[in-house]
């Protein structure tokens, strides 16, 4: 639609649309562009203003007595008095086509440099979502490249939690700092469950069991759980989603100690 914008303004159109050399498909066209396009309205106005300017220029006083001569014309029934008709000069069209070929570009040129500002302005908040996304994308390889110097530190030790035969696909690795005190967990694969159950992460204490949160929520992605020192092991049990109290052992389905290790 831009394109056939600046095709209109750069026809000539326009100008002959106001001087009235066009024809009645013409004009519909031309009002149809300066209704529903500002630009067009903005080279109108800008036309119609330039050509009274010119017109107020180029304006030939009329002779002095002839509205009296007019006037006794009028009164008179059988004598008609023909005003004299002077021929506007040439170099007056000359001036007159002129302004009208200087608005024509004038109007391009604002048009233009109007759209190049607009371009430059997309080209600045393209900029701007780059470098945002450049941020995000350094943010995300930063705590990529921390994970990965937490797995490879040796003080990390490895536990892997593999399914009984209630849950034989699931797999999760754990992985436990005793020096920075950090655990990490990356569930591999994870059986599916009915909806209203759930795959439950817990550690065993001395004295009772503490719940390191759901599976469902760390799988496909490595992401940090609590870390407890005096845990003794870790296990992984299926409970009611909605459940509140810790799930009985014949629910667990894997189960790891952390002892000796």
């Amino acid at each position: 639609m831009e394109e056939k914008l600046h095709s209109f303004l750069n026809s000539g159109l326009l100008e002959r649309y106001l001087v009235g050399d066009t024809s009645i498909a013409e004009n519909l066209e031309a009002e149809h562009f300066i209704t529903n396009y500002r630009e067009a309205a903005e080279a109108y106005n800008i036309l119609q203003t330039n050509l009274e300017i010119v017109a107020k220029a180029n304006a030939v006083e009329p002779p002095l007595g002839s509205l009296n001569k007019i006037l006794q014309a009028t009164k008179q029934d059988t004598k008609v008095i023909e005003l004299p008709r002077r021929k506007t000069p040439w170099y007056s069209i000359a001036a007159s086509v002129t302004a009208l070929a200087f608005a024509a570009s004038t109007t391009y040129y604002y048009i233009k440099n109007k759209a190049l500002l607009n371009e430059n302005d997309v080209v600045v908040e393209e900029i701007f979502d780059l470098r945002g996304d450049l941020e995000k994308n350094n943010s995300k390889l930063d705590a990529i490249a921390l994970e990965l110097q937490k797995l490879n530190n040796p003080d990390s030790k490895k536990y892997l939690l593999e399914g009984n035969d209630r849950a034989k696909d699931l797999k999760t690795v754990a992985y436990i700092n005793s020096v920075d005190k950090t655990s990490m967990i990356d569930v591999v694969s994870l059986p599916k469950l009915p909806e209203d159950k759930v795959y439950q992460l817990r550690a065993e204490l001395e004295d009772r069991m503490v719940s390191l949160g759901h599976l469902e929520d760390y799988q496909r992605t490595l992401k940090p759980i609590p870390y407890f020192e005096d845990a003794l092991a870790l296990s992984i049990v299926i409970e009611n989603r909605d459940s509140t109290s810790n799930a009985s052992d014949e629910e667990e389905v894997a189960e790891i100690s952390l002892r000796n290790n």
